[in-house]
């Protein structure tokens, strides 16, 4: 079975790979890898891919010839596809001359929809689901308008993009200008209600119009967390496995008006993001079309998305389609993340 993992230089794929590779009941799976970046450390190791391959980046034109001669080739059969770019090109392609193997991918429409922060924001305004927000101008000719509606402190990030970019408290236009001073290359932000409580996950599988798998987690720390002024480098370093029925019920209401509104089929693997209020209410802050870095603590907690993917895109028969939300066996485990480990799943309570 071979499968092929594009963007293997980031954390995501390596989750994903391991996942596949370590933790799957599949038989005889040959993982290759892409990425466009030379000095991506998944191009080498050994460990995990068959072959590896030094690819154009997604807006190349020869990027499309590359990857039908890769799979056809080494006769691919699956493929994961983890940068979000990637993901939206290749839903692009599939709605308009197919692709070369098969691919779980969302609407291309969707797609569009939801990258965008501000976009996704936009479209649940009318609900209770996600927080107040405002895209500010680089003039800030729109703050006090701003100020007003949200006061100090909050939140502010770039629209789009992830690993936290571009992601502060404001606590004052000082630290407003300053911090826009710093970030020239971030082209849009985006200002939100300050939401002080748990940072939250629920990992949604979809097929055919259909929800089959979901699961919560929590983010509690982040690898090299010093290194950003918010605390949030996207790597989370020590985080919860959930059983949070609130959590997924409003993640599942964010995505059923999501796909309602953007008039797109329910299909694909989406991780969405929720913050808490002072409360504990949970606010839908993101939605990420990909499987992102801590996947892997999930396989290893008993929900492997990585492995049901394969197994829905193979057609398997024995594979059960109804829904289940993933309940984990203990109430209390929790996930330690390093730069270059596998991951630890252990209970709470086994904590120094």
């Amino acid at each position: 079975m071979n499968i092929l993992i594009t963007g293997v230089g980031g954390p995501s794929p390596k989750s994903v790979s391991r996942s596949l590779k370590f933790h799957s009941k599949l038989k005889d799976i040959r993982l290759f890898g892409t990425d466009s970046n030379k000095y991506a450390y998944g191009l080498y190791d050994k460990s995990l891919y068959e072959k590896t391959f030094l690819v154009p980046r997604v807006d190349h034109p020869d990027y499309w010839k590359v990857f039908y001669d890769i799979i056809r080739e080494n006769n691919i059969e699956y493929a994961i596809i983890l940068p979000e770019l990637e993901v939206i090109e290749w839903s692009k392609i599939s709605e308009t001359q197919g692709l070369p193997c098969k691919v779980l991918l969302p609407d291309h429409a969707f797609t569009n929809a939801v990258y965008s922060k501000a976009k996704m924001t936009d479209l649940l305004r009318d609900s209770d689901l996600v927080p107040r927000s405002y895209v500010l101008k680089k003039d800030l000719s729109n703050l006090d308008e701003i100020t007003n509606n949200l006061g100090y402190p909050f939140w502010i990030r770039s629209s789009s993009g992830s690993m936290g970019l571009g992601s502060l408290k404001i606590d004052s236009k000082e630290t407003l200008k300053n911090w826009l001073l710093i970030n020239p290359n971030v082209e849009e932000f985006f200002a939100s209600d300050f939401l002080p409580g748990r940072n939250l996950a629920c990992k949604m599988l979809y097929w055919n119009g259909n929800l089959v798998r979901a699961a919560c987690g929590e983010r509690v720390y982040y690898i090299m967390s010093k290194v950003a002024p918010s605390g949030i480098t996207g790597n989370t370093s020590f985080g919860r496995l959930l059983n949070d029925e609130l959590v997924f019920n409003r993640a599942k209401r964010a995505m059923d008006s999501l796909f309602e509104k953007v008039g797109a089929k329910k299909h694909g693997f989406y991780t969405v993001d929720l913050k808490e209020d002072k409360d504990g209410l949970p606010y839908v802050t993101e939605v990420n079309i990909r499987h992102v870095a801590f996947s892997i603590c999930f396989t290893i907690g008993g929900m492997n998305f990585a492995e049901d993917t394969i197994r829905l895109l193979m057609d398997d028969p024995s594979y059960d389609k109804s829904f289940r939300l993933h309940q984990f066996a203990e109430n209390d485990l929790i996930f330690l993340r390093d730069v270059d480990s596998e991951p630890l799943v252990l209970k709470e309570s086994q904590l120094f």
